[in-house]
């Protein structure tokens, strides 16, 4: 029972960073703006240990195959010091799969909130120019546009944040069991 408040300091301090990292492989992917002070920001925390990465590891197309990386061994390292303080051991390929399902459940994570966010902005400051806002809109309008493909608008009412959302909701649960 003494180990849980650090465990949860520890959880808490490496998914932020986890959720950094995600957040410039997600920025990178839907090409949003660089010069945005927030992406700034986000290349500033993730680039000390991302440079030296990305020297070894090339990228493949859009995919910073160094930001994947580092978010796998940040959630890796996370997980190992977690069962560590609560004397827990697993084996490799347990690692491997607690490791990938818990950094597609922060991947997913980051896109409820984003996501969250950007319904949140359309209600109450529809056509923000605000860094975050206009970061948020970059990040969820990739998404919504493939899901409006499929189901159009109803008379203005965009209805794919709901589809998505619930297929996040869906997909977090079957993620839920293998999370750290």
């Amino acid at each position: 029972m003494s180990s849980d408040p650090i465990i949860f300091l520890l959880k808490t301090l490496a998914n932020f960073y986890l959720f950094i990292v995600l957040l410039r492989l997600v920025l990178q992917l839907t090409r949003a703006d660089f010069y945005n002070p927030i992406s700034q920001g986000v290349v500033k925390a993730t680039n000390p240990l991302l440079l030296p990465i990305r020297k070894i590891v090339p990228s493949i197309g859009r995919i910073d195959t160094a930001s994947v990386i580092l978010a796998l061994v940040v959630q890796l390292a996370t997980i190992a010091l977690v069962l560590a303080m609560k004397g827990y051991q697993l084996n490799a390929m347990q690692y491997a799969i607690f490791t990938l399902a818990g950094t597609l459940y922060h991947l997913l994570d980051l896109y409820f909130w984003a996501m969250l966010i950007s319904v949140i902005l359309s209600w109450v400051a529809p056509g923000a120019s605000h860094p975050g806002a206009m970061l948020v809109h970059q990040v969820t309008e990739p998404l919504y546009s493939q899901i409006r493909k499929i189901i159009p608008t109803l008379g203005g009412l965009d209805l794919s944040p709901i589809f998505i959302f619930l297929g996040i909701s869906v997909l977090k649960q079957f993620l839920v069991p293998f999370v750290v």
